[in-house]
């Protein structure tokens, strides 16, 4: 067993599937509905979904709900039979090579985190790569897998013990070579109450809550785009500076519309974006150069005043 040292950039990484695990009982919530939980105005199992947004085929493994994105829904017989019997059912959806294998209560899960999953799985000889979290426990329901490798050592099991119902994780894991990959943030579930407020707490401090309302609108919209948060928030500044306050919705907003008219994707969102803040510019200058008068800038003394209508 390895240990590895994330790098500075996520690489890309293959083509894969996906298989969510949410049936479970949630005895430590108290039986509440886990993957239904919001976090930040998103339900867990949709904040877990959104990190694998190009994978070939989404399973989950749980009784059928809305989602944000499509699935392809399974369930273990009997429902309940534990993990191992879970993971199972999900993998006769497969058909990629590899496959990312998710709990439904990961708050913080990004989508770069599963691409460096992948990426230290097809560039090494490891059966799966996994997160540490911040106690360097094994998180094996944050982990990429090579799929012949789990079917195998699945089939293994099911030979010795006449069935995975009520078999724990371990007993896969154990029989894999695996590489580690420390991450405590992504790594993060919310097994308890307390959890969930932790997490809830983290969505909404300063540097965080920016991105976290983004992806929720995103999600809630419908919208897949990536956008320079950057660019639109210095053309808001501008335009409330430069002109006035209520300009930089209204301005933003229709950036927004100018762009879904040409395209709808980033480079669209950008030109929209460059052509409104080279306006909002050049009106602050326009009313800078009124203030100071005519060839005066506001800090000094302009020439008369040669309008028409000047007194």
């Amino acid at each position: 067993m390895t240990s590895y040292e994330p790098p500075r950039g996520p690489g890309a990484g293959p083509v894969y599937d996906v298989v969510v695990l949410a049936g479970g009982a949630a005895r430590r919530l108290g039986g509440a509905d886990k993957p239904g939980v919001r976090m930040g105005g998103r339900a867990l199992l949709d904040r877990v979904l959104a990190a694998c947004p190009d994978a070939s085929t989404t399973v989950v493994v749980a009784d059928p709900r809305p989602t944000a994105r499509p699935v392809v829904w399974a369930r273990e017989n009997p429902p309940g039979g534990g993990p191992l019997a879970a993971l199972d059912a999900g993998l006769r959806h497969t058909t990629a090579r590899y496959v990312v294998v998710l709990s439904a209560d990961l708050p913080f899960l990004q989508e770069a985190t599963a691409r460096l999953l992948l990426t230290v799985l097809r560039t090494g000889g490891a059966d799966g790569v996994l997160l540490t979290d911040a106690d360097g426990r094994d998180q094996p329901l944050v982990a990429a897998y090579r799929i012949p490798s789990l079917r195998g050592e699945l089939a293994v099991l099911t030979k010795e013990h006449g069935s995975l119902t009520g078999l724990p994780l371990r007993r896969l894991t154990a029989a894999l070579d695996l590489t580690r990959v420390p991450d405590p943030v992504a790594s993060f579930d919310c097994d308890t109450w307390d959890d969930i407020a932790t997490a809830r707490a983290r969505i909404r401090e300063h540097g965080h809550v920016l991105d976290e309302w983004i992806s929720a609108v995103k999600d809630e919209l419908g919208i897949d785009l990536d956008v320079d948060t950057g660019v639109l928030l210095d053309l808001a500044r501008d335009a409330a500076h430069g002109v006035a306050r209520p300009a930089a919705p209204l301005t933003t907003f229709l950036v927004g519309y100018a762009a879904a008219r040409a395209g709808g994707d980033p480079e669209a969102v950008a030109e929209a974006s460059r052509k409104a803040a080279a306006l909002a510019v050049r009106w602050a200058e326009e009313a800078d150069g009124d203030a100071a008068g005519p060839g005066g800038t506001p800090d000094t003394p302009g020439t008369p005043d040669q309008r028409p209508d000047a007194g």
